[in-house]
């Protein structure tokens, strides 16, 4: 605990703009305090521990040492994720780690291995499970409100030029972002979906590169065939010009959900009806990092389990990468 004894210590490792979310909900939980921040950029480490009276490390192993941060905020690329977490295990440091948790599920499970050694708690971040929308379609699922599931899929579409990609030499490379429009910025939809219609048991995956210069696809789709028997679909761009869809799409025995973005835009279940009102509560979603964040606080405070465990993070990235062992083979790939 810190220096004020109540309350959890937080540090943040990589300043880069994901990082943003993490500062804001630490600054709103109750239970956390700010201790430190850390970037290879001492510059930008420096803008940032000015801005909330921290102290500014540019080497992670100092940061470590010190004994009044509990938990560690990993806000780094991708492929830096797996021995950032395993130094804070091994220092006996709790660690929240952005999406994706690693770009291959070895690390992933290496990383697993070492907060379960070490006796730390893991955690990764999908802030759109914490939206009572998400949770609302949860509940009437899981009731059987919706009857036997048939057909569940998500649709996940951005545009993103050349300049964007450009903007930062990780970007759009196997070994740093470890895979395009699929991991990147379809992992929330991925991990949502199968969250809500429950494990996939086999797909058939096709990721292109098909407009961007880049080492990764900017378009991809995957055919899946979940263990409950339904069927569905998983569609990822970075193309679509001034078209983003954030959907996911639920039909079952009974009816049809659709979720756009954190909001329910469908609901339809035979013999009842539900109207979604402009200010319905579920409609009104508070950002998801501050959810996770204080429950992390929570987490380690009273000695519970992360709401979204590291283990819950591998079965998102088991479907993408999936995905790609799918396209590189050409085969149906059993998960």
């Amino acid at each position: 605990m810190t220096r004020n004894s109540n309350k959890v210590g937080f540090a943040v490792v990589g300043c880069g703009a994901i990082s943003a979310s993490h500062f804001i909900a630490i600054e709103r939980a109750d239970e956390a305090e700010l201790i430190a921040v850390c970037d290879a950029n001492a510059e930008l480490a420096g803008k940032h521990a000015d801005k909330y009276g921290v102290d500014a490390y540019n080497d992670y192993k100092e940061l470590l040492a010190r004994d009044d941060i509990d938990v560690v905020c990993i806000c780094t690329p991708s492929g830096f994720h797996p021995e950032q977490t395993i130094l804070a295990a091994e220092a006996g440091k709790h660690v929240v780690c952005e999406k994706p948790l690693a770009i291959r599920l070895s690390d992933v499970d290496a990383m697993i291995q070492a907060c379960a050694k070490h006796e730390v708690k893991l955690a990764t971040i999908f802030p759109r499970r914490m939206s009572p929308a998400a949770s609302y379609v949860k509940r009437i699922i899981e009731e059987g409100r919706l009857g036997r599931l048939s057909l569940c899929s998500g649709y996940v579409k951005f545009y993103r030029d050349q300049k964007y990609y450009d903007s930062a030499g990780w970007r759009g490379t196997w070994a740093m972002d470890g895979g395009g429009a699929m991991m990147n910025q379809g992992i929330h939809t991925v991990d949502l979906l199968q969250w809500l219609a429950g494990p996939v048991e086999s797909l058939q995956g096709y990721a292109r590169n098909v407009l961007r210069q880049i080492e990764v696809e900017d378009t991809a789709v995957t055919a899946l065939q979940f263990k409950s028997g339904a069927l569905g679909s998983i569609e990822a761009t970075t193309t679509a010009y001034k078209q983003p869809d954030h959907r996911i799409v639920i039909h079952g025995e009974y009816g049809t959900v659709i979720l756009t973005g954190d909001e329910i835009t469908t609901l339809d279940v035979m013999g009842s009806s539900i109207e979604m009102p402009a200010l319905s509560p579920f409609n009104i979603f508070p950002d998801g990092h501050c959810i996770q964040i204080r429950d992390m606080a929570l987490a380690v405070r009273d000695q519970l389990r992360p709401i979204v465990t590291g283990e819950d993070g591998r079965h998102s990235l088991a479907i993408i990468l999936g995905t790609y062992e799918s396209q590189r083979s050409g085969k149906q790939v059993i998960m």
